[in-house]
């Protein structure tokens, strides 16, 4: 297979010390011929100058709400065949951007769509889903590991997730770019449903993975507690006024406030806010709603067809050599650690196994010294289809948590107890 060149957009937005780790992560990637742009405000631009990495990145400056119209910007930044999405409270692993971007090649659809772990680095967030034109999901299912295009029902599409998904450049042009009236919510969704309507199709690349923290924003808590919801309201009328058979639109939006008044009502029960803040957000969400309604609805295009710029390979500043696995004790953690980080600053993408004796369940994170860590009890479970306790010898464990991260994360080498 060979590598088509990859633009990379990142997004963001009063989240510096996210996107910093971010970027750490991403330089770390094995795909041989990607660049990276960066569209952001003041603050994310002065991490990209602390990062080391400013010669390497194009920065487009955008101070504004809007992920639809600061994407943009990013698109039309981009000089890749293929341009990929990922947002900057999100880390990829080694091999994202190859299983994501080989998943068009060698399928020859339009766009592609991976998994996304959630912040304990285990559990999915999004794996393989369609989405109907109210908006509503559609679970998919195939065996394997391999890129596959789903067939969906009559009028629904592939979802992808503005986290983790690419598309082709001449492409993103043809349908216009995103709606820059979709301020938050249902931007991908919007885009994937004119695709799919175009006739183009997407491919799920189970092996593209990303973990995706929910960092907070001035939509929601690190909690996920929402502070607005008139951004939903809004985007989901527009998104039903364009694809959706009006007649359902006001049935969709009584579910949609369920929905929404549920997952508050869960907040409120766990005592992360006062009962008042449920029929609060809920005004939200129906001004936004009523908002929607009213808007003027344009169809686009909001890009301009353009020659695309120069390229800007990035180039790491120590190419990385053979991935290295550091297993033992929590007892030992701190000399591990520091020989975790030596290793990565020498070039060398690394992954370490922190275990006690116990069946505690497992976390994996990545760590500000770019070290992939996981810990847990020798005995628990490191996937959500594991049995809550096995038995299992240290190296034999070492070697299983290997095979399972092998093809996301290359680890070839193991050393350490």
């Amino acid at each position: 297979m060979t590598a088509l060149p990859t633009s990379v957009v990142i997004v963001s937005r009063g989240r510096g010390a996210e996107l910093s780790r971010c970027l750490l992560a991403v330089s770390q990637l094995d795909h041989p011929a990607f660049e990276v742009i960066v569209v952001a405000d003041p603050e994310g631009l002065a991490a990209v100058a602390r990062s080391g990495l400013a010669g390497r990145i194009k920065t487009v400056p955008f101070d504004a709400p809007g992920i639809s119209a600061a994407r943009n910007a990013g698109i039309a930044a981009a000089a890749g065949e293929l341009i990929a999405f990922l947002d900057d409270d999100a880390v990829p692993e080694p091999a994202w951007l190859r299983h994501l971007a080989g998943a068009i090649e060698t399928t020859g659809a339009e766009a592609a769509a991976g998994y996304v772990r959630g912040r304990n680095g285990i559990s999915f967030q999004s794996r393989a889903v369609a989405v109907d034109p109210l908006g509503r999901d559609l679970p998919l299912e195939f065996d394997g590991d391999a890129p596959v295009v789903p067939q969906v029902p009559a009028g629904a599409a592939v979802k992808t997730v503005g986290t983790n998904c690419a598309f082709r450049r001449d492409v993103l042009l043809a349908l216009g770019g995103f709606d820059p009236a979709i301020t938050f919510f249902m931007d991908e969704t919007d885009l994937d449903l004119r695709l799919a309507a175009a006739g183009g199709r997407v491919a799920v690349a189970p092996l593209a993975e990303v973990h995706h923290a929910f960092a907070p924003s001035p939509r929601r808590r690190a909690d996920r507690l929402p502070l607005d919801l008139a951004d939903i309201g809004r985007s989901s009328a527009r998104v039903m006024r364009r694809h959706a058979p009006w007649a359902d639109a006001g049935r969709r939006f009584a579910e949609l406030r369920a929905e929404q008044e549920a997952r508050i009502a869960r907040h409120v029960q766990a005592g992360n806010c006062p009962p008042e803040a449920l029929g609060r957000l809920l005004a939200t969400l129906e001004r936004g709603w009523a908002e929607g309604l009213r808007a003027p609805l344009e169809g686009g295009p909001w890009l301009a067809r353009a020659s695309p710029p120069a390229f800007l390979r990035f180039r790491p500043e120590r190419p990385f050599g053979a991935d290295l696995v550091l297993a033992g004790s929590l007892l030992a953690a701190g000399r591990l650690r520091r020989e975790a980080a030596r290793a990565v600053r020498e070039g060398r993408r690394t992954s370490l196994y922190l275990f006690d004796h116990t069946p505690r369940r497992h976390r994996l994170r990545f760590t500000a010294d770019g070290v992939w860590e996981q810990s847990g009890g020798l005995y628990g479970a490191s996937d959500r289809g594991d049995p809550p306790f096995r038995f299992w010898r240290f190296r034999a464990r070492v070697e299983r948590e290997c095979a399972r991260t092998r093809l996301v994360r290359a680890t070839v080498v193991s050393e350490g107890k």
